[in-house]
């Protein structure tokens, strides 16, 4: 039994499969086009390598909804002690395939069995926004107890006002999920209540492939 628990989301199963049909198309666009990829995006890159020199020597990172695996092997690449988790098993097939030298396993946010100040650093690195509004603050908290006193907590997600229903995504593969956005100043609250102070904030205007974007990074207090 965990000690933290964590409502499961009613759509838990229905996103689960979409990200399992979409997983090999997404892992291809990574690889062949660079999107998706933080190499390819200057201040996400500053934003991860801000993160990775943060909790260098602090303990293990974990990596939420980690995908194909792109930012655990950037960060296994930098010399963390870092593993992915994903909910897709599709995804974590893709990940191990292509990232041979690093540990993935499936799992979903919600699912984490997290000792209390047992990481070093958390990432929910564009892999939040399908939790719902009343799930997000639970699983917020459960990083906050994971974390290490003066251990981080980086996350990037989408910016709006809205809920935006998907039903297809990367080359037209039918899916079926609920992108949640938020206002930056409603997830810093969120963020606050959870324990964690934040530390840095990156906002990203629209460009022509995606909306605006929001990076928070926030740490436990010592």
């Amino acid at each position: 039994m965990r000690a933290h628990h964590i409502d499961r989301p009613a759509d838990l199963d229905v996103v689960r499969e979409s990200y399992d049909r979409v997983a090999d198309n997404y892992a291809h666009m990574v690889v062949t086009t660079g999107v998706g990829d933080i190499r390819s995006h200057p201040w996400l890159k500053a934003s991860i390598d801000a993160f990775a020199d943060t909790v260098s020597g602090l303990g293990p990172v974990l990596d939420v909804g980690c995908g194909p695996g792109t930012v655990t092997a950037y960060l296994a690449e930098r010399g963390l002690d870092v593993s992915g988790v994903d909910l897709s098993s599709r995804m974590i097939e893709n990940a191990r395939r292509l990232h041979p030298q690093c540990r993935f396993s499936v799992a979903s946010a919600t699912d984490l069995d997290l000792g209390e100040a047992s990481l070093g650093g958390v990432l929910g690195w564009w892999s939040l926004f399908n939790l719902p509004r009343d799930v997000l603050p639970q699983v917020l908290a459960l990083f906050a107890r994971a974390l290490k006193p003066g251990g981080h907590f980086i996350t990037a997600t989408h910016v709006g006002d809205e809920d935006a229903v998907r039903t297809e995504a990367y080359g037209g593969v039918p899916v079926n999920w609920t992108t949640h956005k938020w206002r930056p100043e409603q997830l810093v609250d969120l963020i606050e209540q959870a324990g964690l102070r934040p530390v840095a904030e990156l906002r990203l205007p629209a460009d022509e492939q995606v909306g605006p974007g929001l990076v928070i990074m926030a740490k436990r207090p010592t």
